[in-house]
């Protein structure tokens, strides 16, 4: 039967917002410092690695979503171009991967905020207050998330200017080359793992496919917002990663709980720190805003094709979102805020978000030329950089990401089984039929 569609209400700005808000909030507060530890005087080198496969996998995903504008992003495309196991294992590592990631932003927001104590309580009220502003509509979710955006991007460029005062008046860098001079030198397994921890910050343009049955015009609009967001995170990565590694030098910057509020802390700076560590907390919550809703659409477009459970696909009829899909999701953030040590989360989420951009990549391959937006080359150049950067992850990352894909693809397998066999008892129930056209 036909499926309730979601609303057309996002234009190009806001859709620019969200992917920033995603991007921006994911990393740039927290990656620096692992990132670091793994590459140490490379850690640029590291993120221009990032970068470069992010730029494929944008490049992808535009192409993509200009041919299926609908919820879901990787999962959809897998789906239509490669098969439904491919598409399945493509949502289910989004869904997972980000939802661990939220529960992340959750935690930055309240680290940054309150002592120890109080961190868990905080973060809890931040992902309730968030779900409640998601719930209220999409239009409004992209107005919070512009005005996080702007914050966000004043602070940032507040550490920059600190870290240019420490890296060219000797303040507190010693020197070190921000461009990773001597890095020939350098484990480049440890570069590359820096750059499969630094692809988690550039993730969030993947929100603005995510979000595509929601967007106005989505075949020019949804191409154009992610080429925007990721040059913009591209340059703002730059300057900070820069920034961060010029004044703190790699040790320093490796050993950092705040390595943000290190760097203006080092130029003596005292008066910044606030700031920073506001900006910080707001930057995640302008992450786990979007991933929230990432995440929610992309249950949607699963639960449409029976790959998670069907009530998961109920839109509510005045606000036009997919509220089943995001208050559960949010409960589950709940819950892991609560219980679970995240100090794994980012090579957790890496794992599964270059999961995901390979299903994209490989999906973009298939396309026909008349469809194509980027060169076929430069989509195997992201497939085989995404799996390049998962195998160089932290091994604690890849064993619990391939055991969730594990659980992941049991469930589908026992679900099938289930409707298949509930088939065969009293043939076809109320919801085993095609759907939308699709078989």
């Amino acid at each position: 039967m036909d499926q309730p569609s979601l609303a057309r209400r996002l234009g190009l700005r806001n859709a620019v917002a969200i992917g920033l808000a995603a991007m921006i909030g994911a990393g740039v507060f927290s990656v620096f410092a692992p990132a670091a530890q793994a590459a140490g005087a490379g850690l640029m080198i590291g993120l221009a690695i990032a970068a470069f496969v992010a730029l494929a996998n944008a490049g992808s995903t535009a192409q993509l979503a200009a041919r299926y504008p609908e919820s879901g992003g990787a999962y959809r495309y897998g789906r239509e171009r490669l098969g439904e196991w491919p598409g399945f294992l493509a949502g289910w590592s989004f869904v997972i991967g980000k939802t661990a990631s939220c529960a992340a932003m959750a935690m930055t927001f309240a680290a940054y905020l309150a002592p120890p104590e109080w961190q868990r309580p905080l973060a809890i009220v931040a992902v309730i207050a968030i779900a409640t502003v998601n719930l209220r509509g999409i239009t409004r979710t992209a107005r919070v998330a512009t005005v996080i955006v702007i914050g966000v991007l004043g602070v940032l460029a507040l550490v920059v200017a600190a870290g240019a005062t420490a890296t060219y008046g000797g303040a507190a860098g010693d020197g070190v080359p921000v461009l990773g001079a001597g890095a020939s030198g350098q484990d480049w397994l440890g570069i590359l793992q820096s750059a499969g921890l630094l692809f988690f910050a550039f993730a969030g343009y993947a929100r603005i496919a995510t979000l595509g049955e929601e967007v106005r015009e989505p075949s020019r609009t949804i191409p154009r917002a992610i080429g925007i967001a990721f040059a913009v995170a591209v340059i703002v990565y730059a300057a900070v990663g820069a920034a961060a590694l010029g004044a703190l030098g790699p040790d320093r910057l490796a050993a950092s709980v705040a390595p943000l509020v290190d760097v203006v802390d080092a130029v003596g700076w005292d008066w910044a720190a606030p700031v920073v560590r506001v900006g910080a907390a707001v930057a995640a919550l302008g992450a786990l805003l979007a991933l929230l809703a990432g995440i929610g659409r992309t249950a949607l477009a699963m639960a449409r094709d029976d790959e998670l459970p069907r009530p998961l696909s109920r839109i509510h009829p005045r606000f036009q979102v997919p509220h089943v899909a995001e208050i559960a999701v949010s409960l589950v953030v709940i819950v892991l805020v609560a219980t679970v040590d995240l100090r794994g989360a980012i090579g957790f989420s890496s794992f599964g978000v270059l999961l995901y951009y390979l299903v994209a990549n490989v999906a973009a391959i298939t396309q026909p030329r008349p469809e194509r937006r980027v060169p076929r080359a430069l989509s195997a150049a992201g497939a085989i950089g995404c799996l390049v950067l998962v195998a160089t992850l932290p091994l604690v990352s890849i064993v619990a990401g391939v055991a969730v894909l594990a659980i992941g693809a049991a469930y589908r397998v026992i679900a099938r089984g289930v409707r298949s066999a509930r088939r065969r008892r009293g043939g076809a129930g109320p919801h085993e039929g095609p759907r939308d056209g699709r078989a």
